[in-house]
């Protein structure tokens, strides 16, 4: 089995709350190389995943391109960054990604789901686009706070199949909405609260597609948030490994 990559642990004390964040990410055994990039940021509170589409040149370039460039948007726009300021950023993403892949016959796209709160520590911001997904657990319950961008999602809300058949399955690689889309669609935007005892977790589908409810739940509630993403990605290399996985977990407490 491939070994874990895990970040330290980065700490951030706002107005009455501290967050730990803290990332990781394992290639798995189907590939060779590791298509997600994430990115948690040294300075600011914030991170982004990324899962490139595929397994070639243009699934690399694109999350290379997108992740930098959302990440030195949000750093711009900072402290006003905002509802405006993000909504550039992942126009900036876009822009990046299709400028990557502009010539090229490979497709050249990627996922891309953020969590930004904001310097006084009242408001969150969760960005989307694709399949990668964000989770809150809070008091006890752990709920999925994004939508995943497929045709499965689609499908499967509106009866056109059952979740668990083979048209479901297919149809889970049909993304909707991803950074480089040729259309460029916006992504979506979230606002979002943060309270003393939260757990955001952010992660690409090598997570969320091989690890189920209960064992991401029996993870996040670790009091090391290091020891949450550590448990999240070794639970996905156990089940097999099919994709690499990466998670990013976002701890908030009363300030110290």
């Amino acid at each position: 089995m491939s070994r874990v990559a895990r970040d330290e642990v980065r700490r951030f004390t706002l107005a009455g709350l501290t967050l730990d964040l803290v990332g990781g990410s394992v290639v798995g055994n189907r590939y060779r190389e590791n298509y997600d990039v994430l990115h948690v940021d040294p300075a600011l509170p914030f991170a982004v995943v990324a899962d490139g589409m595929g397994d070639g040149a243009g699934s690399r370039r694109a999350g290379a391109a997108a992740v930098p460039t959302f990440a030195a948007r949000v750093h711009a726009a900072w402290p006003e960054v905002g509802a405006a300021g993000l909504r550039t950023a992942a126009e900036a993403a876009q822009t990046a990604v299709r400028e990557a892949g502009a010539g090229r016959a490979e497709l050249t796209g990627c996922t891309l789901t953020g969590l930004v709160v904001e310097p006084d520590g009242s408001q969150g911001w969760v960005v989307q686009l694709g399949d990668s997904r964000a989770y809150r657990l809070r008091d006890d319950l752990l709920e999925l706070v994004t939508t995943d961008h497929t045709v499965a999602w689609l499908g499967v809300l509106h009866g056109w199949y059952p979740v668990d058949s083979p048209a479901a399955a297919r149809a889970r690689y049909q993304l909707t909405r991803y950074a480089g889309h040729p259309a460029a669609p916006e992504a979506d935007l979230l606002a979002v609260t943060l309270r003393p005892g939260d757990t955001w977790l952010l992660c690409t589908d090598g997570v969320s597609d091989q690890v189920g409810y209960h064992g991401m739940r029996d993870a996040l509630v670790r009091a090391d948030p290091a020891d949450a993403v550590a448990a999240l990605l070794d639970a996905s290399l156990a089940a097999g490994g099919a994709d690499n996985a990466s998670a990013v977990v976002l701890r908030a407490r009363p300030a110290s």
